[in-house]
Formats: structure tokens, C-alpha cells, sequence
């Protein structure tokens, strides 16, 4: 088993089947993405430049966008504080709370972004 399916079927439930959705998602809305375990945590790349990636926290998950403060049109949905200068996220802490539909539209919108930086 690779080191990012590890990570997401080490977590309790109901946090392992977000991470498994979530990562569903991010690989049907980039085809193109590649995923990497790097710093303990799955990172998902295009062309070699870090997109996003997922991280557990004790009570949530967060979607992670390395350039996250370029996306200016979500930033009512993006999270940042932590000392982040950069990486905004989507935090989720509960399956219902999951929009896929903002969160296609927000990787499409990074992967964009990807190619620009």
C-alpha cells in the first residue's frame, strides 16, 4: 500500500471517509494531478508545482492551496490564520459539510493559478 492511502486508512472514521472523498475529488477534477506523500501529509501536484493538499486534524480536515491567497474570488470560503502567509483552506468537520461542487470550481481555479506562478 502506498504511504498516502496509509495515511488516510489510519485515521478514525468518520475523518478516513472525507479524506478518501476528498481525494476522489481532487483526482476526478484534475485528471492531470499527481499525488506525493511529502511531509507527512498526501500532497497533489501539477506539472511538478504543488497544488493542494489534505491534512487531519483532530477535529476536522483541511483541503490546503499552497497559493491559496491568490484566490481571491473565495476568499469567504478559504481559511488562513495559523501564521499562513500564503496557503488558504477549505476546512471540513463533518461529510455533510463537503461541497463538491465549490471545491471543483476552487481546484480548477488553483490549477489556473498553477500554471501562472
Amino acid at each position: 500500500m502506498n504511504p498516502v492511502d496509509n495515511y488516510i486508512l489510519s485515521k478514525p472514521e468518520p475523518w478516513q471517509a472525507m479524506l478518501i472523498e476528498l481525494q476522489a475529488i481532487i483526482k476526478h477534477s484534475l485528471p492531470e494531478v499527481e499525488e506525493a506523500y511529502k511531509w507527512n501529509l498526501p500532497f497533489y501536484s501539477i506539472n511538478g508545482k504543488m497544488l493542494c493538499f489534505l491534512n487531519f486534524r483532530k477535529s476536522y480536515v483541511d483541503v490546503g492551496f499552497t497559493w491559496g491567497v491568490l484566490l481571491e474570488e473565495y476568499k469567504a470560503h478559504l481559511v488562513g490564520g495559523e501564521k499562513r502567509k500564503n496557503l488558504r483552506s477549505l476546512r471540513y468537520h463533518s461529510p455533510e459539510d463537503i461541497d463538491i461542487v465549490l471545491l471543483q470550481e476552487i481546484l480548477v481555479a488553483a490549477a489556473r493559478l498553477n500554471t501562472h506562478y
